[in-house]
């Protein structure tokens, strides 16, 4: 952990008792001119990436993408207190695997890193030391017991509660006595009124006072470690970002943000501000769910271009044309609809129907093109192979049945993990359940006259089958359901010819020659 040394201690205190002097020798940060769009996603390893987190880094993605700009990763970690094992790995995992390519950070790096926030504690105190020299910044000495009381003050009075900014009003010689005593302390922003209007890319011309509003934020806790406004501001400038795309709870930080970067004499990025995404219920998305987090859309069977298609169909921001039938867009063709003048201002819903929909065009787009066959292929086998490990020597795994069977399912499924589940057993092992009501001799004179036939397709097994219950005088609805247990040990399912064909004929035979179950 980083901690203040009593070098640094004294340096501090003397940059207060010459302000004067060194605010008259300040010369101010040359602006930056960037040639190139250069876009971050910062989380916080706080949690798993879900799916609010993932609409954020992807519309970053295609707006950098949209102008031949960088794409940033960053990984916010000065919260100690709430870091997760594993998140920041698990996070860059999702992203790669929903196809969105970062140009720079922790695992690519690149020029201007490091790209994690906790092994950047010395460039936090290098430019917080610029403040505290020009007076935008200041120690506060404030206990949390004090705090406390302030904030309970304050409720009693049925005000904001907010910081007093009493510390501001500390003399030089007040606080080298309190840095030499080895007072704990943290460093606090003056916030000031800032009421210039700035242009949201999204939401247009927006104004808040946030000194009006809120007392000086803290930009370096008693740990050392900075807070989020004060390292975002630092790091954007340092990593040259020019556009900041961010959910809008971040929305009301953004003066304090501005405020940050004039003091620094910085030129900000332009800002622009995501609507909240919703669950179907109105309520607001969490990293405590489970069903939203990527990992439970990867193992859950939803393929990456389905989910960014999904995310797509929430808030706008692409351009469609009307009347166009639901179909799969590719990476490629998102970059190329996206503007992030068209995204919506008011909050949406997902719609769990949209992604059954879009998985299942996702499906049928993969099974055209022979990579992702032969992908979906082994999907289906590791699958089958994990739902029964105890039939794995008597499956048929070879590739032109799982292929017919994928095509068949087509119409079916919006999901390869149906496949393992249990309606869809028949077709991989034969059933337990068999107890019927056609007699032996019966089935064994369907069975010969199967055998006989060459096409196994259900084209030709209907009629086949029409004409056996008229000569056995067996009634057609009731001779299909019997064979329906015979083959799948289901009472409801595809019609049986159809059944066949997918089983194929060696295997409908070998079930039909079965012993009936007395169960």
């Amino acid at each position: 952990m980083f901690k203040l040394s009593n070098g640094f201690r004294n340096c501090f205190a003397l940059s207060q008792v010459k302000l004067s002097k060194r605010l008259c020798q300040t010369e101010p940060n040359p602006p930056r001119t960037p040639t190139t769009v250069r876009v971050r996603f910062a989380p916080s390893p706080t949690g798993y990436l879900h799916l609010g987190g993932l609409r954020t880094a992807f519309f970053n993605y295609l707006f950098a993408k949209a102008n031949n700009g960088k794409m940033v990763l960053r990984i916010e970690d000065t919260d100690q207190k709430r870091l997760v094992d594993g998140a920041t790995e698990q996070l860059c995992k999702d992203l790669s695997w929903a196809g969105i390519e970062i140009d720079e950070g922790p695992l690519v790096g690149g020029q201007y890193g490091p790209y994690i926030q906790s092994e950047r504690l010395d460039i936090y105190r290098r430019e917080v030391k610029t403040l505290l020299e020009n007076g935008t910044a200041y120690y506060c000495f404030c206990t949390e017991r004090r705090l406390e009381l302030l904030r309970k003050e304050q409720l009693k009075a049925r005000e904001t509660t907010r910081y007093d900014n009493r510390c501001r009003h500390l003399t030089p010689v007040q606080i080298a006595e309190k840095l030499a005593n080895k007072d704990t302390f943290c460093i606090r922003f003056k916030l000031d009124p800032y009421l210039d209007d700035y242009k949201d890319l999204i939401y247009g011309k927006m104004v808040y006072d946030a000194a009006g509003n809120e007392g000086d934020p803290v930009i370096i806790k008693s740990d050392g470690y900075p807070t989020y406004h004060f390292a975002n501001v630092v790091d954007d400038h340092l990593m040259k970002i020019t556009h900041v795309l961010r959910g809008v709870e971040w929305q009301i930080s953004t003066t304090k943000h501005l405020l940050l970067y004039r003091a620094f004499k910085w030129v900000p990025p332009q800002y622009g501000h995501l609507p909240l995404l919703m669950n179907a219920d109105g309520t607001k998305l969490s990293k405590r769910q489970g069903n939203v987090n990527i990992e439970h859309y990867r193992t859950s069977g939803v393929s990456p271009q389905a989910l960014v298609n999904y995310i797509s169909l929430s808030g706008g921001g692409f351009e469609r044309k009307r009347g166009e039938k639901p179909r799969i867009y590719t990476m490629a063709e998102l970059i190329d609809s996206f503007d992030v003048q068209k995204i919506n201002t008011h909050s949406c819903q997902l719609n769990p129907e949209w992604l059954d929909q879009c998985n299942h065009l996702a499906l049928i787009e993969q099974l055209k093109q022979p990579s992702e066959q032969a992908r979906l292929i082994e999907e289906v086998k590791a699958l089958v192979k994990a739902a029964y490990p105890n039939d794995v020597k008597n499956l048929d795994f070879s590739d032109d049945h799982i292929k017919m069977i994928l095509e068949w399912s087509m119409d079916r499924i919006s999901n390869l993990n149906e496949l393992a589940k249990e309606e869809y057993s028949y077709l991989w092992i034969a059933p337990q359940k068999r107890k019927h009501d056609l007699p032996k001799d019966t089935l064994d004179k369907l069975v010969k006259i199967l055998s006989d036939v060459d096409s196994f397709g259900k084209q030709k097994l209907n009629p086949i089958l029409k004409d056996f219950s008229k000569s056995e005088n067996v009634r057609f609805i009731e001779l299909m359901k019997s064979l329906r247990i015979v083959l799948s040990g289901l009472e409801e399912g595809p019609p049986v010819a159809e059944m066949m064909e997918i089983l194929g004929k060696e295997r409908t035979l070998s079930r039909m020659k079965m012993k009936k179950s007395s169960k």
